[in-house]
C-alpha cells in the first residue's frame, strides 16, 4: 500500500506536466501564437540543444555563486547557532534582529553590493549568503531547544560536559531541523544569485536571461528557466538523500 502511494506521488505531478505542456504546444500551433510573445515547448527544447554550451557556461558560473554562497551561509549558520544557543542574551538580542532582516527585499540591496564590490562574483556571493543564512540558522537554533529535557539531564547525570553533550546529544537531534532549513535554502541559492546577476555582472545564466529578454529571445529565457529548475530539483533530492543517511534513526 506503501510503496502504490509513493508510485502515485510521482506519477501524478510528472502527468500533470505532460498534459500541461501538450495543452501548451496545442494552443501555440493552433492560435498561431510568435515566439517573441511566447515560445512553444518544442521551441524550447530546439533552443536548449542548438545554445546548450553557452547556456551551461553561463550556469557554471551561476552555480559556482551559488554554492559558495550556501557554503558560507551554512559555516555562518553553524557558529552563530551554536553562539545562541550557549548564550541566551545572545539569541534574545540577535534573533529579531534575523526576523527584521529578511523584511528587506533582496532586489533593493543588491545594487548596493554592486556598487560597493563591483560587477565580479562577490556581490551574488553575498546576495546568497543574506538569503540562505536565515532558514539555516533559525532551523538549527529551533532543533538546539527542542532537545528533550529528559535527555540533557540525563546527559548532567553521567557528568558529560557541555562538549559532550552537544556532539552526542544536541548536533544529531537538531540534523533534523537543519536538513529541512537546507532545503529551504537550496531553493533560494541560485535565485539570489540570479537576482543579483540581473542588477550586473559580466556573465551567469542571469546575465544570459536579461540579454535574451532584451533581443525579445523568449525561446532562450524559457531554456534557461528550465535548467535552473532542473538544476534546483537535482540538488534538492541530493540533499534529501544525503539527509536520510545522516539522520537514518530518525
Amino acid at each position: 500500500m506503501e510503496k502504490t502511494k509513493n508510485i502515485q506521488s510521482k506519477i501524478y505531478p510528472i502527468a500533470t506536466i505532460i498534459i500541461v505542456v501538450i495543452i501548451w504546444q496545442l494552443t501555440i500551433n493552433l492560435a498561431h501564437v510568435p515566439q517573441y510573445i511566447i515560445p512553444s515547448p518544442l521551441d524550447i527544447l530546439k533552443t536548449l540543444v542548438s545554445d546548450f554550451q553557452n547556456i551551461m557556461e553561463n550556469t557554471g558560473t551561476t552555480l559556482y555563486e551559488s554554492f559558495i554562497g550556501f557554503f558560507i551561509s551554512i559555516i555562518f549558520s553553524f557558529i552563530l547557532a551554536i553562539i545562541m544557543d550557549s548564550f541566551e542574551i545572545v539569541r534574545k538580542s540577535i534573533y529579531p534582529i534575523l526576523l527584521i532582516s529578511q523584511t528587506i527585499p533582496t532586489i533593493a540591496i543588491a545594487p548596493l553590493f554592486i556598487i560597493w564590490f563591483g560587477f565580479g562574483v562577490l556581490p551574488k556571493i553575498i546576495v546568497v549568503v543574506m538569503v540562505c543564512f536565515f532558514p539555516i540558522v533559525v532551523s538549527l537554533v529551533d532543533g538546539f531547544e527542542k532537545v528533550d529535557r529528559d535527555y540533557i539531564n540525563l546527559f548532567s547525570t553521567m557528568k558529560a560536559s557541555k562538549l559532550q553533550t552537544f556532539y552526542h546529544l544536541k548536533l544529531p537531534y537538531a540534523m533534523v531541523n537543519f536538513f529541512s532549513g537546507l532545503k529551504i535554502a537550496a531553493t533560494y541559492m541560485i535565485m539570489s544569485a540570479i537576482i543579483g546577476e540581473w542588477l550586473g555582472g559580466d556573465n551567469g545564466i542571469g546575465v544570459y536571461m536579461v540579454r535574451a529578454k532584451n533581443a525579445y529571445q523568449l525561446d532562450k529565457v524559457f531554456a534557461s528557466i528550465l535548467v535552473i529548475v532542473i538544476v534546483s530539483i537535482i540538488i534538492i533530492y541530493i540533499i534529501d538523500f544525503i539527509g536520510k543517511k545522516i539522520i537514518h534513526w530518525k
